[in-house]
């Protein structure tokens, strides 16, 4: 086994060691949530988190880690031989990203169960990680069915296995903690309020900091061992302190002023629910026992509110995790009760600023790019009743986007076998069982009845004599199943002069804005292109990230003409070259435009032409129809028509429109 590398080790990243060290000290704390940008120590840090927790004693010969002084009545191992235990370091399991579900929950024996009439289970990471450290890395894109039976564990404490009738249940507690990079995409709500404390990690900007984050690991490398060595102390030093911090727990007063700070500083901020006062509350009692005291003070509330509350104040994946500080301080100060330690609260202190603890990170429109003065990229006429600048490049500084709506859901249509998301219908590995085949490969869902079917007439053939069923491999049946995929979906954003009315551009992109909410409600990748002037740029290449789409979008600038054969021909290029890194994933392409098209020689021909690429690949795709006035052309019906696609108006894209149910883009002909 290698030599981890020391938890003490790790150079800065307070906030960090902090909230792991908590969580060693009250499990019940819930976990940590580690946010930030890739090679920070996040990983190095939780690896190194397991050789500091204290040995735990379980019972001998028990796969499931049963604790011999409160063994768990409905263990699958059970009965268990009395006075047997034994003691082992913590666990500390890594669940995979691309892990299947048997794997995580525990797999039947499906040929002993068919053959033997046993129900021999194979216990999954969940019983092996009871009573110890769950970890995920890159939490984030966990797919949805595991991240639905972590929840189901984490809030019930068991995990529950129900399938070819077969049932089993163990006991399932664990601390578990995952890492992300904000920039692959944003958690699932549900999960991300599983997480006790959340944590934002940035490298240091210091250089003489960074010099020792480089000496340590060049020495790390080269000799694992001795550099453990010297910092043996160290650990156990640090080691010692949580059995201490443990031992004392148990009599740390929590009293009625803290209580009030808690709940009025959840009241506060507005945290859904009651699971951010019981987190600040044991975070608060965990942070004294750490610091060796039986009472809780005011700087524990406050610290606990900024480890428990910044992943719980955000509504959607647009709004900037963080707290305010100034008010978290004022609210500690107002609600200090007298009977409680609330008074002695570090209001006065100037804490530095957390990461991405101040409001806003929406451009002002001032703060736009102007234009070089190209003549050539002088704006057309506008519209909405709002005068077009004159002169230069005729660019706006960017329109604030509305408010985002719910929409109606677009699809791609026929059967993909895509990643795993909730937009389109897919052959997926869950899902309803639509029928079965032979397995190509290793069985992974076996479908019970059509085993049975296929094994059934041979029973006189193959000499059964017991009451088992004779099964042989050729009977398997693997079970097919229908499940949604997520998809790229690709924005083609008309960004010129015929859209640069203040009124208009802010309708368009709250409509766009309202279409990422749903895309990231539906597990999407998501890009955008923007077309103005004389060129297209990728705004945003392909990414799990809609809030970074929703960032480009708030500051696109607007005027120009309107290269709209250039912006097609972008987005043409962008589905290519992922169609090489993505193969499985399909896509939908939604083109924001009024359809007007200028600039060079046949502007609309081009277009056309462009157009028709994506119908002849059977791409699918809509036109989100940006005409407004009372004269409308049509051009955008005429733009989905080449597309082969659908052209749905801004009034429309509404699901609580009244102009139909649900729509589904209509893609090009297929070939047979």
């Amino acid at each position: 086994m290698s030599t981890p590398y020391p938890f003490t080790a790790v150079v800065g990243q307070d906030d960090l060691r902090l909230a792991l060290l908590l969580n060693a000290v009250s499990p019940a704390v819930g976990g940590v949530l580690v946010r930030g940008e890739k090679g920070t120590a996040k990983s190095t840090a939780v690896r190194a988190l397991s050789a500091l927790m204290p040995e735990v004693d379980v019972v001998s010969g028990c796969r499931f880690s049963c604790d011999p002084d409160s063994p768990d009545p409905g263990c699958p191992d059970n009965p268990h031989a009395p006075g047997a235990f034994a003691s082992r370091p913590a666990r500390m399991v890594e669940l995979p990203v691309g892990a299947s579900e048997d794997r995580l929950v525990g797999a039947l024996d499906i040929e002993r169960a068919l053959a033997e009439g046993v129900k021999a289970f194979e216990p999954g990471l969940l019983a092996d990680a009871h009573r110890g450290i769950l970890y995920v890395d890159e939490v984030n894109l966990l797919h949805d069915h595991l991240v639905d039976l972590l929840l189901d564990a984490a809030a019930m404490g068991a995990s529950y296995v129900e399938r070819e009738g077969v049932s089993v249940r163990h006991a399932a507690r664990f601390l578990l903690v995952g890492t992300m990079n904000p920039e692959e995409g944003e958690l699932r709500p549900q999960l991300l309020d599983r997480f006790g404390l959340t944590v934002e990690v940035a490298a240091s900007r210091e250089p003489d900091q960074r010099v020792e984050v480089v000496r340590r690991r060049l020495a790390y490398d080269d000799d694992p061992t001795a550099f453990a060595a010297r910092w043996a102390d160290e650990e156990a030093a640090i080691r010692a302190r949580i059995v201490a911090a443990r031992q004392l727990l148990p009599s740390v007063s929590l009293g009625e002023g803290a209580l009030r700070q808690i709940a009025a500083t959840c009241s506060a901020f507005e945290v859904d629910g009651m699971r951010a006062d019981i987190v600040m509350a044991r975070t608060a009692t965990a942070l004294a026992a750490w610091a060796g005291r039986t009472d809780v003070l005011a700087e524990d509330v406050r610290q606990a509110a900024l480890l428990a509350l910044p992943h719980r104040r955000r509504r959607n994946p647009f709004d900037a995790p963080g707290l305010d500080e100034d008010k978290l301080d004022d609210t500690l100060e107002e609600f200090g009760g007298q009977d409680g330690p609330g008074d002695d609260g570090d209001g006065d202190d100037d804490p530095d600023p957390g990461p991405g603890g101040g409001p806003g990170g929406q451009p002002e429109p001032d703060d736009a790019p102007q234009g070089d003065g190209d003549a050539a990229a002088r704006p057309e006429a506008g519209e909405g009743g709002e005068p077009q600048p004159s002169g230069g490049a005729g660019e706006q500084s960017p329109a604030r986007s509305a408010e985002p709506f719910r929409t109606k859901v677009l699809s791609v249509p026929g059967l993909g076998q895509g990643a795993a998301g909730r937009r389109s219908r897919a052959r997926t590995e869950h899902g309803r069982t639509t029928g079965a085949r032979r397995p190509r490969g290793a069985l992974t869902k076996l479908h019970l009845a059509a085993t049975v079917q296929a094994a059934a007439p041979h029973q006189r053939a193959r000499g059964r004599s017991g009451p088992g069923l004779v099964v042989r491999r050729d009977d398997l049946r693997q079970a097919t199943r229908e499940g949604r995929e997520g998809n790229l979906v690709l924005f083609v954003v008309d960004a010129s002069g015929s859209m640069a009315a203040r009124q208009r551009m802010s309708a368009v992109k709250g409509a766009v804005l309202s279409l990422l909410l749903d895309a990231y409600q539906r597990r999407d990748k998501v890009g955008l292109v923007t077309f103005r002037g004389s060129a297209a740029d990728v705004a945003l290449p392909p990414t799990s990230s809609v809030d970074a789409a929703a960032v480009r979008l708030e500051s696109l600038p607007t005027g120009g003409r309107t290269p709209l054969a250039a912006g097609l021909l972008r987005a043409h290029e962008v589905l290519r070259v992922e169609r090489l890194r993505d193969p499985a994933r399909r896509a939908l392409v939604v083109v924001v435009t009024d359809g007007r098209a200028t600039g060079g020689p046949e502007p609309v021909a081009l277009a056309g032409r462009a157009a028709r690429l994506f119908a002849a690949e059977g791409t699918a795709s809509v036109v989100v129809d940006c005409e407004s006035g009372p004269v409308r052309l049509g051009l955008a019906g005429q733009l989905a028509g080449e597309l082969g696609g659908t052209a749905v108006t801004l009034d429309e894209l509404r699901a609580d429109s009244i102009a139909g149910l649900v729509k589904d883009v209509q893609g090009s002909r297929r070939a047979a």
